[in-house]
């Protein structure tokens, strides 16, 4: 099947490091990150987001309205839906294992594949 423009889908991976927290950047490319696949050999954490806005500088943590980090509830071996809207006006996302307080290293290097998708 071949999808046009309006439709254009991607898959990227990013990994966070064994004994990190921290992906590296994930260039979305004008498209916008709508799923995540966690590896099997995934760590307990649930995950929060970086975002740049100035082209991968300058990181900042994601909080919604109401003051709270953006939290994907997250277990190994799942593919987790995201709110797509949330995250479109962000084209440089890091993924974190935990919280900015509470950050939980991974055991081991683990490949992450993130789902991308023109809205």
């Amino acid at each position: 099947m071949r999808f046009t423009h309006a439709n254009a889908f991607d898959t990227a991976t990013v990994t966070i490091a064994n004994g990190a927290s921290l992906s590296d950047a994930l260039n979305c490319g004008g498209l916008r990150l709508f799923a995540i696949l966690l590896p099997a050999s995934w760590t307990t954490a649930n995950i929060t987001l970086q975002v740049s806005h100035d082209g991968g500088t300058t990181w900042k943590n994601l909080h919604d309205s109401f003051g709270s980090e953006y939290t994907i509830i997250a277990a190994a071996d799942r593919l987790i839906t995201l709110n797509a809207a949330d995250l479109a006006a962000f084209q440089h996302i890091r993924l974190r294992s935990g919280t900015a307080t509470t950050a939980v290293n991974q055991g081991a290097d683990r490949i992450i594949t993130c789902l991308m998708r023109s809205i």
